[in-house]
């Protein structure tokens, strides 16, 4: 992302998160910069001094007229879930993407579960069971699971993102290990049914009261699932962009992915992620993204492309709806204080 901002435009603070939660300004990542766009490497480490956030997000602006965006591209709790949004609107600075109610509805999938499916939302079958359930009883949780939604099911802890913890249980005993393993990561797990056959279709979406739906693209797994492995490490699953989908399915894609944006309070960006079953109920919304993958290789910004803007295009844009929201949101803040 950092190669594609214009430098011309902005004024660059890079700030890392160590994985023992220090934030730290970025210093190599800066001069590495500072040699060009074209001298940054794939990938960068959080290292640098420490820094407190809420002095770089409050140093003096550069100019006139300008203001501090933070781009909150952190994926996961502590991050995805409404917690480094909720730092940031007490901090008083704009950011990008949902605020903090959007974001912790879409990064819990059962209560996002809950919300899509009151606003008439078609999804897959699931159900959700808390830690103490599944000590209670983990063989009469398994029996519970077989019973509504058979098997294959899917295992996922409900708060954790990048398919991180999530296990396919094809037998009762299985589903006890996967709910073991996704215990290690949250104390809610979701257990949804495995949609046999479907095709896993996503759009990216963009905007605050106004939205734009981008076309459909399709992921090809290159492992038994769309996993963890198959999106970070080998890079086996394939993207076809756009999707050969008809032009009535897409149509009701874009529609359902704009009610599920709204249902859950999502402002500035999200992926929305869909099963297709093409012989049967059509399209299950899997999932709503508020941070999705952001590289130039990501599924969101090559979907932009494909529907006409370019990355560097898309990163103005949502700084710009940043922007407007912040200012929209501290003028009714003044209005409130009298």
């Amino acid at each position: 992302m950092l190669a594609a901002v214009d430098p011309a435009r902005y004024q660059l603070e890079a700030v890392g998160i160590t994985r023992d939660g220090t934030f730290v300004h970025a210093a190599a990542a800066m001069a590495t910069l500072a040699g060009g766009a074209r001298s940054l490497p794939p990938a960068l480490e959080a290292s640098g001094p420490s820094t407190d956030l809420t002095a770089v997000v409050n140093s003096p602006a550069p100019s006139a007229g300008t203001e501090t965006v933070v781009l909150p591209l952190l994926h996961g709790p502590l991050g995805e879930d409404g917690t480094v949004q909720g730092m940031l609107e007490l901090a008083n600075v704009a950011y990008v993407g949902a605020g903090v109610l959007g974001s912790a509805l879409a990064m819990d999938k059962a209560m996002a579960k809950t919300v899509l499916g009151a606003h008439g939302i078609p999804q897959a079958r699931w159900l959700s069971f808390r830690e103490s359930d599944i000590d209670a009883d983990e063989q009469a949780v398994a029996e519970a699971v077989v019973a509504e939604l058979g098997l294959p099911a899917f295992v996922k802890p409900a708060n954790m993102g990048s398919s991180v913890g999530v296990s396919k249980a094809t037998t009762g005993a299985e589903i006890v290990t996967a709910l073991r393993t996704a215990l290690r990561y949250d104390e809610l797990v979701v257990v949804e049914e495995a949609v046999i056959d479907a095709r896993e279709i996503e759009l990216s979406v963009l905007g605050n009261s106004e939205l734009e739906i981008s076309v459909p693209g399709e992921i090809v797994p290159g492992a038994d699932f769309y996993d963890y492995e198959d999106k970070y490490v080998t890079g086996k699953a394939q993207l076809i962009i756009p999707a050969e989908l008809p032009d009535d399915v897409v149509e009701q894609l874009q529609t359902l992915a704009a009610r599920a944006y709204r249902a859950l309070r999502v402002e500035g960006m999200a992926r929305a992620d869909f099963l297709y079953e093409e012989a049967g109920r059509g399209p299950l919304l899997n999932e709503l993204n508020t941070i999705p993958g952001f590289t130039p290789i990501s599924m969101y910004p090559k979907l932009w492309e494909a529907s006409g803007l370019p990355y560097a295009k898309l990163i103005d844009r949502l700084v710009e709806l940043a922007v407007e929201r912040h200012q929209r949101r501290s003028g009714k803040r003044i209005t409130d204080r009298g």
